[in-house]
């Protein structure tokens, strides 16, 4: 049985899917970003998600109080296919945090990206996949 199971389905318009959790929230996939979030776009806001996750769970657990937490990501990538990301940037800002806990917060950083960060892990290349096609 798999732990986690999603589905994409074409929408019928241009590039753009929709999907989600099988029986959960859906959202929408658009290669052009206009309609959604592109597909490496949706893989950045994966990645911060998941690192932004443990980071105010990480924080609270210290006890540093925290009143906001966000994520910029900034991606480079290939030129040629595939165009890959080569290089990933985020900057983590805080609201509420004072210089006495920055150590703290730096420390959850530091647990996502090492240890907890599922998606990030994820991205690894010793990753199993197997593909297979239905007709219909």
């Amino acid at each position: 049985m798999a732990d986690l199971n999603v589905a994409l389905a074409w929408t019928g318009e241009d590039q753009q899917f929709r999907g989600g959790r099988v029986g959960g929230p859906q959202l929408v996939i658009d290669s052009s970003g206009l309609a959604g979030p592109s597909p490496v776009d949706a893989l950045a806001l994966a990645l911060a998600g998941c690192m932004a996750v443990d980071v105010l769970d990480i924080v609270q657990k210290m006890r540093v109080p925290i009143s906001g937490l966000s994520v910029d990501v900034q991606a480079d990538r290939r030129a040629d296919p595939p165009r890959r990301i080569t290089a990933l940037r985020q900057t983590f800002r805080t609201t509420g945090v004072t210089a006495a806990d920055e150590s703290k917060v730096t420390r959850a950083i530091d647990l996502s990206r090492e240890k907890y960060c599922s998606v990030l892990h994820s991205l690894r290349e010793d990753i199993e996949m197997s593909f297979e096609l239905e007709l219909g």
